[in-house]
């Protein structure tokens, strides 16, 4: 048999799995679970790999699920999807909404949505692993279905690696992933090299000194002082990063104070970094380092500014031949719908389970948004203002062609490599 005549052998199935995938994913975006609580969409995992006769190992840092299909002598390829969703409280008004609540890691009761999509990647992982596992006749190999847990919060791949993931997996020779976006339905982009930024968020504290309102003579004012770091850190992507390289910066937050005629102590800035390279990565967060510490002896400050780094996501640099090959095979079966992209400034942690395993990885993306809408937008140039992103209260994947799509793209994917 052809290769191509493999991937349409093997998704000869998709007819029958159509609905109950579809139903899958409903189920799944109406009882979205926090980073780390990913108990029930664990389950629901379990359940469908167990009788698609996969091997299954449970709880694998924390609420992990990896089934493994052997299948003769070849090649392992290793699949993943996240499961975890945001504290977002969902507005799209789909009969399917979420309306569920959760506390989350500090305490507190938040709403919960499935606002980045990885419903949609446990769906279309789920369904792939099925349609493998009947069509096993057609390749030879190992397949590796794996579900991580806590994308979002940035440790969840590094906790299934520390958790001895290598153990229960035979070593992929490839470890593939995928995400949706806010494109065309039914659009599949590959992008190799430096696909997706590495990602710090910085929580900063500077030190005044309180007083009155009436006597700012008698204070170190710790809101002025924010407001000369927000301003001058402006100016790092702008002056200190060449025109060539692409960064982010963004202060999200600030705290200060509690009362209009009290001068506080202290304020409290948040900020993130988005890079593409590790020596842009250190330059950055160097000079936000040397910015604050300078305000803040401008100021007078009492004590020294403390610095806490959280929330750090690895560089997605994907394998130029992995990359090649998967695109190669992208274009044969999607056609026109298949094209390249440019680099995204989101940021992931998948990479930190191939990097582990010490093997070679590509990272793609489907669209999700209906291609009438989308189309409209873009003819009134107004995708941004009318087309809802991941995060977004709004974003909500059109069910069809996207988990087709995304089905789709993992067994071509997988069978770049498993078919004979």
């Amino acid at each position: 048999m052809t290769a191509d005549s493999v991937v349409s052998s093997v998704l000869a199935g998709l007819e029958h799995s159509r609905p109950w995938q579809e139903a899958l994913y409903r189920d799944v975006h109406e009882h979205p679970e926090l980073s780390h609580q990913e108990d029930r969409t664990a389950g629901l995992v379990v359940d469908r790999l167990r009788d698609a006769g996969f091997e299954v190992h449970e709880r694998v840092g924390g609420t992990g699920v990896v089934g493994v299909l052997r299948n003769g002598d070849g090649p392992t390829v290793l699949l993943r999807a996240d499961m975890d969703a945001l504290p977002v409280r969902e507005a799209t008004g789909l009969p399917y909404a979420s309306k569920a609540t959760s506390v989350d890691a500090d305490g507190n009761e938040v709403p919960v949505m499935h606002a980045c999509g990885h419903d949609v990647h446990v769906t279309c992982l789920a369904g792939a692993a099925q349609l493998l596992a009947e069509g096993r006749q057609h390749w030879h190999g190992t397949l590796v279905a794996l579900f991580q847990p806590a994308e979002e919060v940035g440790d969840g791949a590094r906790g299934m690696v520390e958790d001895g993931l290598a153990a229960v997996i035979p070593s992929p020779q490839v470890a593939l992933a995928q995400h949706v976006m806010p494109l065309r339905a039914g659009q599949v982009s590959t992008h190799a090299g430096a696909a997706l930024s590495a990602a710090d968020s910085m929580r900063i504290t500077v030190h005044g000194r309180g007083a009155h309102g009436s006597m700012p003579q008698a204070a170190v004012d710790p809101v002025v002082l924010a407001a000369m770091i927000v301003v001058r850190l402006q100016t790092v992507v702008s002056r200190e990063v060449a025109p060539g390289d692409t960064a982010v910066l963004t202060v999200g937050s600030i705290q200060a104070g509690t009362k209009s005629n009290v001068i506080p102590d202290r304020a409290v800035l948040q900020l993130n970094v988005r890079t593409f390279s590790d020596s842009v990565r250190s330059t950055i967060l160097e000079a936000i380092r040397r910015i604050v510490r300078a305000e803040c002896d401008a100021s007078g400050c009492p004590r020294e500014p403390e610095f806490e780094l959280f929330d750090r996501f690895p560089l997605t640099e994907n394998d130029t031949a992995t990359t090649d090959r998967v695109a190669a095979a992208f274009g044969s079966f999607f056609g026109e719908r298949a094209a390249p992209v440019g680099q995204q400034s989101a940021s992931e942690d998948f990479s930190d389970i191939p990097t582990a395993l010490g093997v070679p990885y590509t990272y793609w993306f489907i669209g999700g948004i209906d291609r009438d809408v989308y189309d409209a937008a873009a003819a009134a140039g107004r995708i941004s203002q009318d087309i809802p992103v991941n995060h977004s209260p709004r974003f909500a994947p059109v069910i069809q062609p996207t988990l087709d799509t995304g089905t789709q793209a993992l067994v071509v994917g997988a069978l770049a490599w498993l078919a004979p």
